[in-house]
C-alpha cells in the first residue's frame, strides 16, 4: 500500500511539473488520467502492476 500511494504521488508531481514547465494541457493530463483508470479494469494490469513492483524493488536495493 505505501508503495502505490508513494507511487502515485512521485507520478502526480511529474504530470504537475509537465503542466508548469512543459507545456501539458489540461486535457492530456485528464486523458492520461482515463486511460491510466480504463487501463487498471483490463486484465494486463496484473502484470503492470507486478512490473512496477519489481522496478520498485530493483531500485529500492541499489547501496550509495
Amino acid at each position: 500500500m505505501i508503495l502505490s500511494i508513494s507511487g502515485v504521488m512521485l507520478l502526480g508531481v511529474v504530470v504537475f511539473l509537465f503542466f508548469r514547465k512543459d507545456g501539458l494541457k489540461g486535457s492530456h493530463a485528464c486523458t492520461s488520467a482515463l486511460f491510466g483508470f480504463y487501463l487498471a479494469s483490463t486484465g494486463i494490469a496484473p502484470s503492470i502492476k507486478a512490473g512496477g513492483e519489481s522496478l520498485a524493488s530493483l531500485l529500492g536495493g541499489i547501496k550509495f
